[in-house]
């Protein structure tokens, strides 16, 4: 039976990367993402595209209203989207943190809650981090509010992790090093990522089918440099 997937942050980079992988093995992919567009470029006839924003509640219920009269269960949900802010820390106020908080954590939490009862014991909830969320990893100035965010969603998995180890699914999270994406590019205009998209896409393919099978509520450090 083929698994059925969700990525979100589907429009470029890593993401896009993903949806072209697991749809070209065959497997369903609903690939969410504020800009559909791109994703409905790959024709895929195992390809569902939305426009989604995180931070709007009624697109949670388009995602779930698709789940139930299409899918009835998900195998594998990939939290990939994210915000990047690069600003100084006394310039960064209390609407920036929200609004980056509101995408890599609150948006991942709900994400993650309204697909759970969809799962099997099995599936596999697998969130992007960064390796700036790592305790005593090397820290960058001007990512405050992005790593920071980074390091919740650590924590957020390892309590997920705990609450449901007795049913599954499984939940780990992936601490990414730097990874040349458009993302990145906006941050940091000048720096060279040792690693494509289409790389760690490769990476993050194969542990979300089969790193459940090793890992439970742990932080992988995916990372081939400093950053």
């Amino acid at each position: 039976m083929s698994k059925n997937i969700i990525i979100t942050g589907t429009s470029r980079g890593i993401g896009f990367e993903l949806v072209h992988l697991f749809a070209s093995q065959g497997y369903n992919v609903l690939a969410l993402s504020r800009n559909a567009q791109p994703v409905n470029n790959l024709h895929f006839d195992n390809i569902t595209s939305m426009a989604f924003d995180l931070c709007n509640q009624d697109d949670y219920k388009k995602v779930e209203t698709f789940v139930i009269n299409e899918w009835k269960h998900v195998d594998v949900l990939i939290n990939n989207a994210g915000t990047l802010l690069n600003k100084p820390f006394t310039e960064t106020t209390m609407q920036d943190f929200e609004q980056v908080y509101k995408t890599n954590v609150f948006g991942v939490a709900e994400m993650t809650r309204v697909i759970l009862p969809f799962m099997k014991s099995n599936s596999h909830v697998v969130t992007i981090s960064s390796m700036g969320g790592i305790q005593g990893s090397v820290k960058f100035p001007g990512l405050a509010a992005y790593s920071s965010s980074k390091g919740a969603v650590i924590t957020l998995t390892e309590l997920l992790a705990e609450e449901h180890k007795e049913s599954g699914p499984q939940f780990n999270v992936l601490a990414l090093g730097a990874v040349q994406t458009e993302m990145l590019k906006e941050a940091f205009p000048d720096y060279q990522a040792p690693t494509t998209a289409l790389e760690m896409a490769q990476y993050i393919y194969e542990f979300s089918l089969n790193g459940n099978k090793y890992y439970n509520g742990k932080v992988l450090q995916v990372s081939n440099s400093t950053p």
